[in-house]
């Protein structure tokens, strides 16, 4: 145990010291394989057998599909889409922002995904409309991790891989629970800009101009809207895998975004390739080094270790919960949602079946925390992104996001972990779990 929390505070110390993610975990790898004995010659041909494996597939393949699809305008669709049901009020486009993120979700499973597609769009036009600035970005930012809840959610997958549980269970785990963030995320919007007089709202419309500008909008956005239906139904029907529904994804993205849309042109689609595969490449090389630790740290027995360490410190099922989520959140502080997702399931699963937390609940605690960590400061990684598309400093938008946090996610959290059928439920009707 002493030697992992070396090698883990080795790793934090390196991330801090803004060294690449993969190389930091490289390094905490080799350091605990060797210092522990493990046999290097084992781990490495291990984990290059468990990051090639025909179920993480589903991920380069959903991470180029939500490229071209950003690429070929199905951002701009959906949120022209959503404008014309909410547009017309006062804060109306913040909650176009957070439905169009978790729209945005379910087709790219990413959330720098959604800040990058999402954000570079509405974040001006907010503040053009008189939205204040660190509002509108604190909104994108922490909008933006819905795409972690909304399925298919790439470190939900990982997650689901490394834990050895149904990938489709543990997409399922966090749909009630993302929905009901979107809505407080849209509610706390309206109450945070009740006193702002500057917004500007465009004259209110006559119900039939609505309902004819609605459907125009719905219109151009019906093969946007049309993706995720395709991805859940063919994965939840039996159809087909979520590797092959990704695959099912990208075919449909390239006509769609050639021949309907027509965003994609030859250049945007050979950026878009180069993009994805840079994404891709730097997420497999994280999981590599991830799996390395992971089976040394399973040979040395360290998540029984963890979980006898937790239980020392408190008997009590609530205390230990509480504790598991702050490292959680401190761990979604410190790294990607992908890199937290591997480490969850590590250290924690072991301990959580131990208490006899179902594994698909606790799916949903991880995804909802991570999601938490990644906006929360010092480290707070999408938020910075979100700034950095915004170009404002950090004292513009630290407060509003602090007040979304404590208001919002914060609470989420907590009803997620102790409130366990909202995870279950719905694993359990679709999918039979028990």
């Amino acid at each position: 145990m002493t030697l992992f929390f070396i090698s883990m505070a080795l790793v934090v110390v390196l991330l801090l010291a803004e060294m690449p993610i993969a190389l930091a975990f490289g390094t905490g790898a080799l350091v605990f394989g060797l210092s522990t004995g493990s046999d290097i010659s084992f781990l490495i041909p291990y984990a290059y057998q468990t990051t090639s494996g025909f179920a993480l597939l589903a991920l380069p393949l959903f991470v180029l599909a939500g490229t071209l699809m950003a690429e070929g305008g199905i951002s701009e669709r959906l949120l022209d889409f959503v404008n014309s049901f909410v547009g017309r009020i006062k804060g109306g486009l913040g909650a176009v922002t957070v439905i169009t993120c978790a729209l945005f979700g379910a087709i790219s499973g990413s959330s720098s995904a959604a800040i990058a597609a999402i954000g570079q769009i509405m974040i001006p036009r907010m503040v053009k409309e008189g939205y204040p600035a660190g509002h509108a970005t604190a909104l994108v930012a922490c909008s933006s991790v819905l795409a972690l809840m909304i399925p298919p959610s790439i470190p939900m997958i990982v997650f689901a891989i490394t834990g050895g549980l149904s990938v489709g269970a543990a997409f399922l785990s966090t749909i009630i629970p993302g929905i009901m963030l979107g809505v407080v995320y849209i509610v706390l919007n309206f109450v945070f800009l009740r006193n702002v007089d500057s917004i500007q709202v465009e004259d209110k419309l006559p119900p039939a101009e609505v309902a004819k500008h609605v459907y125009k909008s719905g219109i151009r956005a019906f093969w946007a809207l049309l993706m995720p239906v395709i991805i859940l139904g063919v994965i939840y029907s039996g159809v087909a895998t979520p590797t092959e529904a990704a695959s099912i994804a990208l075919v449909y993205a390239i006509p769609v975004g050639f021949f309907i849309y027509k965003g994609l042109t030859l250049k945007t689609f050979t950026t878009s390739i180069v993009r994805a595969a840079i994404t891709t490449g730097s997420i497999m090389t994280v999981l590599f080094f991830l799996f390395m630790m992971s089976r040394a740290m399973i040979l040395q027995q360290v998540p029984k270790e963890v979980a006898q360490l937790l239980v020392s410190l408190s008997d009590n099922k609530i205390v230990i919960m509480l504790l598991i989520n702050l490292v959680l959140l401190f761990i979604g502080m410190i790294v990607d949602d992908i890199s937290g997702s591997v480490l969850a399931a590590i250290i924690f699963l072991p301990v959580t079946n131990e208490l006899g937390i179902h594994p698909i609940h606790f799916a949903a605690i991880v995804g909802t925390n991570l999601g938490l960590g990644n906006v929360s400061p010092p480290c707070a990684p999408m938020l910075y992104m979100a700034g950095g598309v915004a170009k404002l400093t950090m004292d513009q938008y630290i407060w509003p996001t602090l007040k979304f946090l404590a208001f919002g996610h914060l609470p989420m959290v907590l009803i997620v972990t102790f409130i366990p059928e909202l995870s279950l439920w719905l694993p359990k009707l679709l999918m039979g779990i028990q």
